[in-house]
């Protein structure tokens, strides 16, 4: 956990979420399947002008009407509640009618007809003898507003096959228009800007272009009972405007560090000319570098404060600018240099940032091993022990920043991350990026020391609370609950499938070359990016082939 004392922004407080419902009304079509939606109001409170699925806010009768309503036996009480919350909103909103008679038969417009939008809706229908078809609304997903916003709500978005027979007529004071609309033409229609949909709306929408039919949605729903994905979105800003992710999206990690309670203060974009702060105590200052393997630069991190003087992870190429930079970023107060490897894009400017240092601060690290590369050669003033701790140290107590030392190989056989252990973060190196997989280039590189260095890693996680990976390339991963070893366990899974693969390939072309099982294995990636990709098939080959030889 980030101590508080670090934060860049006063922690404040979010404004409390209401309870609310919405739902999808699907149905098939001749070209997929199509969602129910209507205009919301241009006086609405809330998204004026927006189309939107029907929905609104959980009221006392909702949950009170659950002997009303028919349930499935999974079905908790909340998700009973909120579906006849959405089943009410549907029918005051667009006088669609979720329920079934006492034979069991599903409401007609006769009954609409009968019913009342402005009464009472639970009562009216016991009095006609319907039960609500709560058991045929399943929850798809849950969004939370987000954090900055004034006004926010909890809501699960459901859905449910829209009635046969059932024509939409919509209130004409909350919502106007409905259309029934393909999931990717209200996407395309929005981007035109010609159909304003809100943020949720467009990932609900985005998501569901995964499903051909309304069975598929709804049997992925059925099968789990909870949300498919839970959402409270972050915002940050991108080339001077409000730009939101969600949590599996590359910005998210970094704007929880940065902006943990909201506050929409932190720019996302790659830059090399001035250092961006992340922390009190944490500075990041991607050098000039960007390209194929480096994504948009190198970052170097700086770690500490005046009182304590800083520790330069990873300086980064031999790039005078760059260094410069570093320098005085850290008031010229560097205390240590730490290079997680030996690689050219990382080691380099070690000894050119040490010299402009008056007291030449230590460089430390691992000496690259026999098997490195001749542009990879580093040999260190101090090799670095597994699990050592290296610290700065001030006047106070909150003054003390603690980097706990782990060797890695795999990527490379001299790779270092660092845990800063006070704050709870994972510097990563190349070990762990946030946009792609790193490539693990034998001989240096080695995919068995790879998996089993993810492994500690992940322990380490769980050991000392690690809320943050913070890597060489790339934006901070985490920012949610375990999403640190998520994110470290779902690189081992795509290691993992993309061996099996491999092995596939070996198998079927058990006379085929290298660049034979590349082409089978790796045909989801752009041919361009073979020859790189080759290399780590080349670590996964000597793995297998180990593994089959029982070394």
């Amino acid at each position: 956990m980030v101590r508080p004392t670090q934060l860049l922004h006063p922690a404040r407080q979010a404004a409390p979420a209401r309870p609310a419902a919405t739902v999808l009304l699907l149905r098939d079509s001749g070209v997929g399947v199509e969602v129910l939606m209507t205009r919301r109001s241009m006086s609405a409170s809330f998204a004026p002008g927006a189309y939107v699925f029907p929905g609104g806010g959980v009221d006392a009768a909702d949950a009170a009407s659950h002997a009303q309503a028919r349930r499935r036996e999974m079905q908790s009480e909340l998700h009973l509640t909120q579906a006849i919350a959405a089943i009410r909103e549907s029918f005051e909103e667009l006088g669609v009618l979720l329920a079934r008679r006492a034979d069991g038969s599903h409401a007609d417009n006769h009954d609409i007809a009968a019913l009342d939008r402005g009464a009472p809706f639970a009562v009216q229908c016991a009095a006609m003898g319907l039960t609500l078809a709560a058991d045929e609304v399943f929850v798809l997903a849950r969004w939370i507003t987000d954090r900055d916003l004034p006004r926010r709500f909890d809501v699960p978005f459901l859905v449910a096959r829209m009635p046969a027979g059932q024509t939409p007529v919509a209130d004409e004071s909350e919502q106007f228009e409905p259309v029934w609309i393909r999931p990717a033409d209200a996407l395309a229609r929005h981007h035109e800007g010609k159909f304003f949909i809100i943020f949720p709306t467009i990932r609900t929408l985005q998501r569901l272009l995964d499903y051909a039919t309304v069975d598929e949605v709804l049997q992925a729903c059925a099968a789990t009972e909870q949300p498919l994905w839970t959402s409270c979105p972050r915002a940050g800003l991108l080339a001077g405007r409000e730009a939101r992710y969600m949590e599996h999206e590359l910005p998210y990690g970094e704007l929880a560090l940065v902006c943990p309670d909201g506050q929409i203060a932190h720019a996302l974009d790659w830059q090399c000319e001035q250092p961006v702060p992340m922390l009190k105590n944490l500075l990041r200052l991607t050098a000039p570098n960007p390209g194929v393997m480096t994504g948009p630069g190198t970052n170097s991190y700086l770690v500490g404060d005046p009182g304590t003087g800083y520790a330069v992870i990873d300086p980064g190429p031999a790039d005078p600018e760059h260094l410069e930079k570093l320098w005085r970023a850290a008031g010229g107060d560097i205390r240590m240099i730490v290079c997680t490897h030996s690689h050219p894009d990382h080691s380099p400017g070690a000894a050119p940032l040490q010299a402009m240092c008056h007291q030449r601060p230590p460089i430390l690290g691992l000496p690259s091993a026999p098997t490195a590369r001749s542009h990879s050669q580093f040999v260190p003033d101090r090799a670095l022990k597994d699990g050592e701790r290296i610290r700065l140290t001030g006047t106070n107590a909150d003054a003390t920043h603690t980097l706990q030392i782990m060797h890695t190989p795999g990527h490379a056989a001299n790779h270092l991350c660092l845990l800063l252990l006070e704050d709870g973060l994972l510097f990563s190196g190349d070990h762990v990026l946030s946009a792609s997989t790193t490539v693990v280039d034998p001989p240096d590189g080695d995919m068995t020391e790879y998996l089993k260095s993810l492994d500690r890693l992940s322990a380490a996680c769980s050991e000392h609370r690690i809320g943050f990976i913070l890597p060489a390339h790339g934006y901070v991963m985490g920012g949610f609950d375990g999403e640190a070893k998520g994110a470290i366990a779902r690189l081992k899974a795509h290691r993992l499938q993309r061996e099996a693969r491999i092995l596939d390939a070996m198998r079927a072309q058990p006379e085929g070359t290298l660049d034979d099982w590349l082409q089978s294995a790796y045909d989801d990636v752009p041919p361009r990016m073979w020859p790189v990709a080759k290399r780590s098939l080349m670590a996964h080959v000597a793995r297998i082939t180990a593994t089959a030889a029982g070394h």
